[in-house]
């Protein structure tokens, strides 16, 4: 029997976000997956450009696809601002907290490989600092402009990760004035 760690183990929910269960992280992926808990960032920097990644090519999903800043999952007792936290640091060598924006829940096959049936918190980050991203998560990354995000999952829809045009669809609409808000309290919070 193969040894689990906690890491390794996903936090299952019912559609309400209640904890039902822990499972391994490649079982929650396996055919059409098991709903568990999920984070999502947006990392911006002052000139309110934000940081897409290109998912690294060893990656079991979506490998080599454009996406979000920084993807994964809460761990057992952990909340999704921390996590988020802590994945930032992991994944793109950036320390800076990060704010809930909403939560959603959805699922999305990739071919006969696996899915994704999480439920997503989706947060937005701010920092200048230089980005160091991990290989073994990134293969790839740029900042770029809110405007030419949109008119790149209108032109290219098939090279992004489909959280990724799920999340900005509702960032950019109902949530926008949200997020421009917090980034101008960073703004005037920065030294």
């Amino acid at each position: 029997m193969r040894d689990r760690r906690p890491a390794d183990e996903l936090i299952l929910v019912d559609a309400s976000n209640r904890v039902v269960g822990h499972e391994d992280k490649e079982r929650c992926h396996d055919g059409a997956g098991i709903r568990h808990r999920a984070l999502s960032v947006f990392l911006f920097n002052s000139r309110g450009d934000v940081l897409l990644q290109r998912r690294a090519a060893k990656k079991r999903l979506w490998p080599g696809f454009w996406s979000n800043s920084c993807c994964s999952h809460p761990r057992r007792g952990e909340s999704v601002t921390t996590a988020a936290r802590r994945r930032l640091e992991q994944e793109l060598g950036v320390r800076t907290s990060a704010k809930l924006l909403f939560r959603f829940e959805y699922q999305a096959p990739f071919g006969s490989i696996g899915s994704e049936h999480e439920l997503c918190a989706v947060l937005v980050a701010h920092s200048d600092a230089p980005v160091r991203a991990n290989p073994d998560e990134v293969a790839s990354w740029c900042f770029v402009s809110p405007t030419e995000i949109d008119r790149r999952l209108r032109r290219s829809p098939h090279t992004h990760t489909p959280w990724m045009h799920l999340e900005w669809q509702r960032l950019r609409g109902p949530t926008w004035t949200r997020v421009q808000r917090y980034l101008n309290h960073c703004l005037h919070e920065s030294p």
